[in-house]
């Protein structure tokens, strides 16, 4: 658990509104590839979209599935202020297929969006929480039937499809006095022999490797890769960090995300692409990175090109 101060929030709010550096936001459309409804029902199994952040769609044994889910154009309280995407979603809540699970990793603003909530609550048979994350829902009006609660090591079946909450080491809050009120996580997610991990938020720590030895190898791990800075190295990893996640959990394929849609760190926005690229051709680790909306086959990804680096 880490324990953001008061003090903290107060520096961090505002080196964001008064110091922030040049370049964390691109000057150019990020590309993406629209969706629709008709191509997703059409989508074979075990493919998975990019749709933002770490925004992402699963098609699983038919059915689909959807992590963090966040449409707003800021990643914030309010819609008037604070982090604006650098893109739209590649489709909207509308046009998704029924959603079998929202999977939900913490309750920061950049992972857990009410408006999108709201929206998804009529098709979404269900939502996958940490602690106390789903009594935020229960709050909204979401219905009680279709929220599931886990602590670290439970999970859900549906299927053949499984999901696990498994630790990581971050912090959560959406407001100045529920610091560290709901648990937060990284999710398991497998198919049949498919085996993907997704870390939320978190700062590297030895949880990784207990991970691995319990649930890996894993095809690909979804891992955090951006919004990073020297001033909270408990909370977020620095890509030196992530690549040392990734060996820790075994996996074949690496999958950065938590990057390339919100204005969230202090470094400019294409450095955490170039930083873990580099990284990977060093280490000779098979990395993905399809632009937005782009379908990707979980069980033969690809590695896509590297569209960050002609944006501005």
């Amino acid at each position: 658990m880490h324990k953001q101060s008061t003090g903290d929030m107060v520096r961090l709010a505002w080196t964001f509104f008064f110091n922030k550096p040049a370049g964390t936001a691109p000057l150019q459309a990020v590309p993406e590839r629209p969706l629709s409804t008709s191509a997703l029902l059409a989508a074979p199994d075990n493919t998975l979209y990019r749709l933002g952040h770490s925004t992402m769609l699963f098609k699983l044994a038919g059915e689909f599935y959807l992590t963090d889910p966040v449409f707003s154009q800021r990643a914030s309280p309010v819609q008037w202020a604070g982090p604006a995407r650098f893109h739209a979603p590649p489709l909207d809540i509308d046009d998704l297929p029924p959603i079998k699970a929202v999977i939900l990793s913490h309750d920061h603003y950049d992972h857990l969006d009410r408006a999108a909530i709201m929206a998804l609550a009529a098709k979404t048979s269900y939502f996958l929480t940490p602690l106390g994350v789903g009594d935020i829902l229960l709050d909204w009006g979401v219905d009680p039937a279709k929220v599931r609660q886990f602590d670290w090591w439970e999970g859900a079946e549906f299927g053949a499809v499984r999901f696990v909450a498994t630790p990581a080491q971050h912090f959560s809050g959406r407001g100045i006095n529920d610091g560290n009120a709901t648990l937060w996580a990284s999710w398991v997610i497998q198919h049949d022999d498919l085996k993907i991990f997704f870390s939320g938020d978190t700062g590297y720590f030895d949880g990784f490797k207990e991970i691995g030895a319990k649930y890996g190898p894993f095809d690909v791990a979804l891992l955090e890769t951006g919004a990073y800075d020297e001033q909270w190295p408990d909370v977020h990893m620095q890509p030196e960090e992530t690549m040392q996640a990734f060996l820790d959990l075994g996996a074949a394929w690496l999958l950065p995300v938590h990057n390339g849609t919100f204005d969230l760190g202090l470094h400019p926005w294409q450095e955490p692409f170039d930083r873990i690229a580099a990284l990977a051709a060093t280490a000779g680790v098979a990395l993905t990175t399809p632009e937005m909306g782009e379908p990707l086959d979980l069980t033969r990804p690809h590695a896509g090109t590297s569209w960050w680096r002609d944006l501005k």
